[in-house]
Formats: structure tokens, sequence, C-alpha cells
């Protein structure tokens, strides 16, 4: 007799822990990226680039990965993603303990940046999360449940960029890196003791057939269920043309998010002359505001439907850009980047409350794309804003928020088309 372990809130659990300890490689080298910018010696774009670099692998795996998601389940590519992000950064730690500073010059930066790139592979298990947290929970109540997974996840890069300065401080850089080096493989151990599939995929490792395990899984409360193979499943979604409106929000929204948590510390540091603490914990306190509202955001998406809680947090969303673009004055930035917080925080929730309603034939796929071209806004945005301070100057640091207006105004745009067509 086929025997299901865990229930939805377990299946949650584990996705949200495997995420938060893969997601933090969001912050990997935002705080400590004038350390390596002058033993590299960078310019600002290069120092973009750098702490960019995570969110190239973390964003493009999610593609495939998430698909990958419909036919076997979220267990295995979670384990894999993880496994690559702990190499990178036991490489990463490895480096530094044998480098830094004097040994760390600038023939390294290409290994430095590989290694960046394995590390964000943790960072592509959120679309791989959301696959599996979506086959685990009926439609009524996908929003709330995916606002938690990615609102807790999303906390870990706050966390990290808070107290990683806090750290290097006490035991330096090499210790620091260790230290995270640790976290990552004992959160990487919890997702492997507590990572379960949804019943469908359970049953079918089992050895029922499809329409068995369907049935089965279907009377235990599953309500999504993949048809057909990986290709398939991001061939269906790609022919969808909602998916790429909400790839066109998400990236906007996410991938602003991302690029701003590796970016603000530059800002913080170079526009305002912080300290590199304060510089942390003023991202840290954007990061963070941005994970709760997302949480709040899903419950909120639950009620008023994703399309018109869309509307009203990117909305918010463009207030808070406008502000960041003309301040010059360290109070008004640092309301303004809560303002653009919460309305990229809410953003978040609301795009993912509609993929499932959007693409329910293939929602791994659709996952994908949107997770993965949406995210990669974190790796393309950092150097377009390091570019626009090497060609404008100190004022460039706040100007290169226009790039978040027109961004916003984007997406807005989108939000009523969606309204439109579903109407």
């Amino acid at each position: 007799m086929s025997t299901i372990k865990g229930a939805p809130r377990q299946g949650l659990f584990g996705a949200t822990l495997g995420f938060f300890i893969g997601f933090a490689a969001v912050a990997l080298f935002g705080v400590t990226a004038n350390k390596f910018k002058d033993a590299l010696q960078l310019s600002p774009a290069l120092v973009g680039l750098l702490v960019a670099i995570p969110s190239l692998s973390g964003s493009l795996l999610r593609i495939p990965f998430a698909a990958w998601v419909d036919t076997t389940g979220g267990r295995k590519p979670f384990l894999i993603l993880l496994g690559l992000s702990v190499a990178g950064m036991g490489g990463l730690t490895w480096v530094v303990y044998a480098l830094y500073p004097n040994g760390l010059t600038p023939s390294l930066f290409p290994l430095i940046l590989l290694l960046g790139v394995l590390s964000g592979c943790g960072i592509a298990t959120f679309s791989v999360g959301i696959s599996q947290v979506s086959y685990w929970f009926p439609k009524s109540q996908q929003g709330s449940a995916l606002g938690i997974f990615g609102g807790v996840g999303n906390l870990a890069p706050g966390i990290f960029t808070f107290i990683l300065p806090f750290v290097i401080s006490g035991i330096g850089l090499a210790g620091a890196y260790l230290i995270w080096l640790i976290i990552l493989v004992a959160g990487s151990v919890g997702y492997y003791f507590t990572g379960l599939n949804a019943p469908y995929f359970q049953l079918r490792e089992q050895g029922a057939a499809p329409e068995q395990a369907k049935r089965a899984a279907a009377q235990l409360g599953q309500e999504i269920f993949p048809t057909g193979k990986v290709i398939d499943s991001l061939k269906r979604s790609a022919a969808v043309w909602q998916t790429w409106v909400l790839v066109a929000m998400y990236f906007a929204t996410f991938g602003g998010f991302l690029a701003m948590t590796a970016w603000l510390p530059t800002y913080w540091k170079t526009f305002f002359s912080a300290e590199v603490t304060l510089a942390g914990a003023l991202t840290a306190l954007y990061s963070i505001t941005t994970s709760l509202m997302r949480v709040a955001g899903g419950g909120v998406a639950d009620r008023m439907g994703g399309e018109k809680t869309g509307q009203i947090s990117l909305s918010i969303f463009l207030i808070g850009a406008i502000l960041m673009t003309f301040s010059h004055n360290l109070a008004l930035s640092i309301l303004a980047v809560l303002v653009m917080a919460v309305g990229m925080g809410m953003g978040n929730a609301s795009i993912f409350k509609l993929v499932p309603q959007a693409v329910p034939q293939a929602v791994g796929g659709a996952s994908g794309w949107v997770g993965g071209l949406g995210a990669f806004g974190g790796f393309v945005l950092p150097p377009l804003l390091g570019n626009i301070a090497a060609a404008l100057g100190a004022d460039g640091y706040a100007l290169g928020f226009t790039v978040f207006i027109g961004m916003a105004l984007i997406a807005i745009g989108l939000t009523f088309l969606l309204k439109q067509q579903k109407g």
C-alpha cells in the first residue's frame, strides 16, 4: 500500500528552508564589494558586475530546473542546486583564506566571478520551490502559501547583509565566509531531511502510473498536476502570452529587488559616505521590509486578486523610485527605499499569485520563465547602475534610479493589460 509522507505545511517548511539558505547568495559580494574592489582594483562598472554575478546562474538556471519539477518533483533539483552552491562557497572561502588580501590580484577576478556563479546556483531554488509548493496547495491557498515561501526565503539576503559587516569586523573576511559556508552546508542537510514532494510525485516514485497517481493525489487534496516532459512544459508555457507579461513584471519587481540588495551597500557607502556597518544595516532594512511585504502581499492577493494588488503595489514602487532619483538627503532616501520595498514586495507576491492561474497546465515551465528571466534583472541592473555612476560621477548614483521609474511604469501598464484581457 502506498504511503504519503508529509502534508502541505511540511512541504512548505522544507521548501522555504532550502530557499532561505540558497537565496542568501544574493548578498555574497554586496557588503564585501569594497574589499574586493581595493584588492582587485575594480572600476564602478566591474564592482557592479561582481555584486551581480551570483544572479547570473541564480536566474537562468531557474528555467530548466523549475520545468524539471514537472517531471520529478522539487526534491532532486533542490539538492543539486544547493550542492553546486556549497561547491562555489567552499571554493570562495578557500581563495579568501589562502590569498586575501595581498595575494588577491586582478588576474584572479575571473576565478572570483566563476565561484560567484557557482554560489549563485542556490538562488535558483526559488522557482523550484515555487513549483514544489504550488503542487502541495489548493489554488485558493496558493497566494498565502507562496507569499510565505517567497517572503521568508527573501529574508535571507537582508539578514546576511546586516550581520556580515559585524562578523567581518570581528573575525575577518575569511572567517565570515567560513561561517557562511558552515550555515549553507547545515541548511542543505536540513532540506535533505525536510524537503518533500507533493503526493503525485511521491506516488510516481513508488511506481504508480500517471493516471493512478493523479487520482490518488486528488483524493488527498492536490489540485494541480503536470503533463508532459520538461521541454513540453517550457513550450506550453512559452506559448501563453501571459507568461511573457509576467516575466516583464517580475523583471521589474524581483529582478529589481535582487539588484537593489546587491547595489545598495555601494550606493549608501559611495553616495552618502556611510560606514560599512550602516550601509549593511540600511540595505538589510530594505531587503527585510521587501520580504515581509511579500508575505503580506500573498494574503492581499488572495483577497483582492493578483491584477488589482499588482496595480496598487507597482504604483507605490513608482513613487519610491521617483523619490530615490531626486533625493540628495539621507533621511529622504531611507524613506524612499522603504516605499520601494513595500511596492516591490507586494508586487512580487501578486505576480506569482497569477502564475498558476494563467498557466495551470505547466506551472513548472511558467515558473521557470517568470522566475528565471524575471530574476535576470538582478544580473543586468547592477552593472548598468555602475556604468551610469561612472559616466555621471557622484550624481549618477541617484540618477541611476530612473531605470526603476521606467520599469515601474511599464509594469503598471502590463497589469492593466492583464486585467482587461481577464475581463
